[in-house]
């Protein structure tokens, strides 16, 4: 089995299914989990249930500024951040029939959370393990819809997602040598309420059809993953993208 010994994980997100399961995996492997939401209260049952291995912190990902002061949060907790896990998401539809003003605000909202979030939160990471010794490891959730293409109503997270992982790409490449290691992980269809309107309107069982498996992804087959990476055990992997769905989509 894999160990988290003594490594310090920020999961944004952690109040989500893919995020949960992340920082109980992270715990249960030794670590200690700094688990964000946009509210405490949404992280309450799972801070209860984590005790001292785990730190709340609370943060709006579409302030910037906010952001940033989540880093340095999250950082005074334990002295260190050794593993970032950009996993906090939203799935609001934009309509191509809205108004354009109406429509622009939800691009501009995914983007900001998608993508610039995650980027400053890249950026004070690499700022950070580039001065010390062990480097340090940063893992975005990207999305099957980067590399797919997504529903019509949902360009803007394709969009933010295809960035996730170019910017990936771009710290694996210019930041190793630095220490610092970096993955991509996409999920396919997973089991949880970020897809509740797929799921209430179309069926999980559709989902199901489209893969190699029969079977869609449950949260804890994605935080497996995470925890893997997040060991540096896959170092020389850095800069790759994991795909999570079941070969519903093979690239």
């Amino acid at each position: 089995m894999t160990s988290l010994e003594g490594r310090v994980v920020l999961i944004t997100g952690a109040g989500g299914g893919i995020g949960s399961a992340t920082a109980r995996t992270v715990v249960a492997q030794g670590g200690h989990a700094l688990i964000h939401d946009l509210t405490g209260s949404a992280l309450d049952a799972l801070a209860k249930e984590l005790g001292d291995s785990a730190t709340v912190l609370v943060a709006d990902l579409t302030d910037l500024a906010a952001v940033k002061k989540l880093w340095d949060e999250a950082w005074a907790v334990k002295g260190q951040v050794d593993v970032v896990v950009n996993n906090a998401g939203a799935y609001p539809p934009a309509p191509l029939d809205a108004p354009l003003e109406e429509w622009l605000k939800v691009w501009d909202f995914s983007l900001d959370l998608h993508l610039k979030a995650p980027a400053v939160l890249c950026r004070e990471a690499v700022a950070a393990y580039a001065g010390l010794e062990r480097g340090g490891i940063i893992i975005n959730l990207a999305s099957r819809a980067a590399f797919r293409g997504e529903d019509p109503e949902y360009w803007h997270y394709a969009a933010a997602k295809a960035g996730v992982v170019a910017m990936t790409r771009t710290i694996a490449r210019q930041y190793g040598r630095h220490g610092v290691t970096a993955f991509a992980v996409a999920p396919g269809y997973v089991d949880t309420d970020l897809n509740e309107h797929f799921r209430d309107t179309v069926g999980v069982e559709v989902a199901a059809e489209q893969t190699g498996l029969g079977e869609v992804a449950q949260p804890q087959d994605v935080a497996n993953i995470i925890a893997f990476l997040a060991t540096g055990l896959a170092k020389h992997a850095t800069g790759t993208t994991i795909d999570v769905n079941g070969a519903s989509y093979v690239r």
